[in-house]
């Protein structure tokens, strides 16, 4: 089937288009990442799905298709995407809590796109945390070191190229859930982070088409997996493969401040580490993010967990 016959399906009109099904959202993918599909066609149907809005089975059947177009990845015990743009965000406190979640024996595949923000690349050294050059490296990476970043441009080119019609379109495509959805290490609990809360319930279903075990999406700072530790959070996802929801409060219910406090230094985020750095607020926020991330892994004591894991951070050496 050509890509152009999908682009039929989704734009015949009232009363006679459709969305697509699981599997044929799955060849539209494959069409599109193997660089032979018409890039008008790869348009219309990207803009048609924005227009109509993306089903699970869609957005299913697309992150199967591009996962199964890498190669082989090493399994961690967490999957971490981010793919935001990060304006409302400030420092990337979350990658510290995915440092403790590694650090705690849980190894943890994070990978992604920032667009023009480079805060969370920036991050990621001084926190002694590797970039792999490829899917074999990233291997590596995780035996040696429990975690590892994984830029999306090195992990899946056409992907990314899919991903960066952003810049021509001017417009939000599915892509950008697709990447979330993406999983290449075939991890079977996943955390994910929404700027837009309607896309919760999109990756909570998707998430359980495509077979996940746990999963914990929450509308995070400026679109990340970052729990705002002074506002109450809806968590949607998967807890045993069954669909879970919960209302979590306010960790801090009295403090203003705001996650974008116009700090921009990556050097912090060590400092906060080794403790040269104190800041109850980057503490609260590293903490919660950090038992959220435990407790989608199924960890039932996840807060006390956290906590102890920070208290005891500083006989974990920050590798380079």
């Amino acid at each position: 089937m050509t890509l152009g016959a999908h682009v039929r399906t989704l734009g015949r009109g009232p009363g006679r288009s459709r969305s697509l099904t699981r599997d044929e959202a799955t060849d539209a993918m494959r069409l599109m990442l193997s660089g032979e599909a018409d890039p008008h066609a790869i348009g219309a149907l990207l803009m048609l799905l924005r227009m109509k809005g993306e089903t699970a089975d869609e957005i299913a059947g697309f992150a199967a298709a591009a996962q199964d177009a890498m190669p082989d990845m090493p399994r961690p015990a967490l999957d971490w995407p981010s793919y935001a743009a990060g304006r409302t965000r400030g420092l990337p406190w979350f990658l510290l809590s995915a440092r403790l979640v590694a650090d705690a024996g849980h190894p943890v595949l994070l990978h992604g796109w920032n667009c023009a923000d480079g805060a969370v690349r920036a991050g990621l050294a001084p926190l002694g945390i590797a970039v792999a050059d490829d899917p074999s490296e990233a291997r590596a990476l995780l035996a040696a070191r429990g975690i590892v970043y994984l830029p999306l441009e090195r992990l899946s080119p056409a992907l990314f190229r899919l991903l960066r019609l952003r810049d021509v379109l001017h417009l939000r495509s599915c892509v950008n859930t697709v990447c979330r959805m993406l999983n290449p290490g075939r991890a079977s609990h996943s955390v994910q982070g929404v700027f837009h809360p309607p896309y919760r319930l999109l990756q909570q279903d998707a998430g359980q088409i495509l077979g996940l075990q746990g999963l914990t999406v929450i509308k995070g700072g400026g679109g990340e997996f970052e729990r705002h530790p002074s506002k109450a959070i809806e968590g949607f996802g998967l807890r045993n493969a069954t669909p879970w929801e919960e209302s979590l409060p306010a960790l801090r219910p009295d403090d203003t401040r705001r996650l974008n406090d116009g700090e921009t230094d990556p050097a912090r985020l060590a400092a906060l580490w080794d403790g040269t750095l104190r800041d109850d607020f980057a503490e609260a926020t590293v903490i919660g993010t950090a038992a959220l991330a435990l407790a989608t892994l199924g960890i039932s004591t996840a807060d006390d967990t956290a906590r102890r894991l920070w208290a005891s951070r500083q006989g974990l050496s920050l590798r380079v």
